[in-house]
């Protein structure tokens, strides 16, 4: 296999006309790092991956991959493998010759093709379906062979494109564990694009968050679940509430804001002028069905609906100025003392577990 490589990308923009769907983005990926790009359709993820991979032009800025500046390389000179999305596979070919596809376009001689074929189709453990063709294969069979085809020719960064969105939820999470052990295996840099928070959470060294083009945070997914940078990371990952308001000071180190028809709350980091738009995040799973013990860290509100989740219960409180706020509460507590829908509770939460959150240039 090829050393692993780093990317970069450098003010990479995309337009189609007049839209813009990549926004002047930035990013390093360390060579070796298992990479997931994650947001909603449309926010730039998938045009951002063709673009490295050589299938979209560059509308300005460059990329590089390790020290060769890959802008403007067509897709087969870049280093670079892509998986796509449907696989792609040739229905008429053998698995031998799907995987060996590349090479035969390379003019490599038959044979050691076919044997080059046969080593990655080992390395997928599928070596024993050699001679099948795609339709008597499984899905899951299916993109194995598509990873091998991918990877036989010794690419320093593999690219893939929602590669586990067509399997079934069992399926799915046995394949992201193989996929996370092949990067280690091989080491290379694989880039992987994907809308599911859980997916990025499970496989990724590094979440980069995009949304309408732009980054919202590029981090390790322990940082981007525990200090969201902004209001919309900490929506699309679903594990805090935001609190929008306005800034009124600071008291006892923490940045206090007013919420419209509603109270004043305070979180851990810098107030901003007052008056001034504040976003706050409160971890969902910190909050506590109890009075607050100290002013802006809770409030009382009505149960509005209660998920039962089996290890935990998910409660969304209505409060003056506040929809929707979750509660995650371990299964046992909450049924020792059940409350209803309908029903008035308070809630409260730790100064450590309120966070400022910061905002995107515009």
């Amino acid at each position: 296999m090829s050393k692993a490589a780093e990317i970069e990308l450098a003010s990479v923009t995309k337009r189609y006309g007049s839209a813009v769907a990549v926004d002047a983005i930035s990013l390093r990926i360390p060579a070796g790092t298992y990479c997931c790009l994650l947001g909603p359709s449309g926010c730039g993820k998938t045009s951002t991956l063709r673009m490295i991979a050589g299938h979209e032009d560059v509308s300005d800025g460059d990329i590089l991959l390790g020290n060769t500046m890959i802008t403007q390389l067509p897709p087969a000179r870049r280093g670079t493998s892509m998986m796509f999305q449907s696989y792609a596979l040739f229905p008429h070919l053998d698995l031998i010759d799907n995987v060996a596809f590349s090479l035969r376009m390379k003019g490599v001689e038959r044979t050691e093709r076919r044997n080059k074929a046969l080593e990655m189709l080992k390395l997928m453990q599928m070596d024993g379906y050699a001679s099948r063709r795609p339709a008597q294969l499984s899905g899951g069979q299916q993109q194995r062979v598509a990873l091998a085809r991918a990877l036989i020719t010794d690419p320093e960064a593999l690219l893939l494109d929602e590669p586990l969105s067509a399997l079934d939820p069992f399926l799915k999470i046995r394949m992201r564990a193989e996929l996370k052990k092949l990067q280690t295996q091989l080491g290379i840099t694989f880039v992987h694009v994907t809308h599911s928070q859980e997916e990025a959470m499970a496989l990724a060294d590094l979440i980069v968050i995009m949304n309408d083009g732009r980054i919202e945070q590029a981090a390790t997914p322990r940082e981007v679940f525990e200090t969201p940078a902004t209001a919309f990371v900490a929506r699309f990952m679903g594990d805090h509430n935001v609190v929008s308001g306005r800034g009124a000071g600071s008291a006892d180190g923490l940045a206090l804001l007013d919420v419209p028809n509603g109270g004043k709350f305070a979180a851990t980091g810098t107030a901003p002028g007052d008056g001034a738009p504040i976003d706050i995040a409160v971890r969902t799973d910190r909050v506590r069905l109890r009075p607050s013990d100290t002013k802006g860290l809770g409030f009382t509100g009505t149960i509005s609906n209660i998920e039962y989740r089996g290890a935990s219960v998910k409660l969304s409180v209505d409060g003056a100025g506040i929809e929707d706020f979750t509660a995650i509460v371990d299964e046992r507590s909450f049924f020792e003392k059940p409350a209803s829908v309908g029903e008035a509770v308070p809630v409260s939460w730790d100064a450590g577990d309120a966070i400022v959150l910061g905002r995107l240039a515009t």
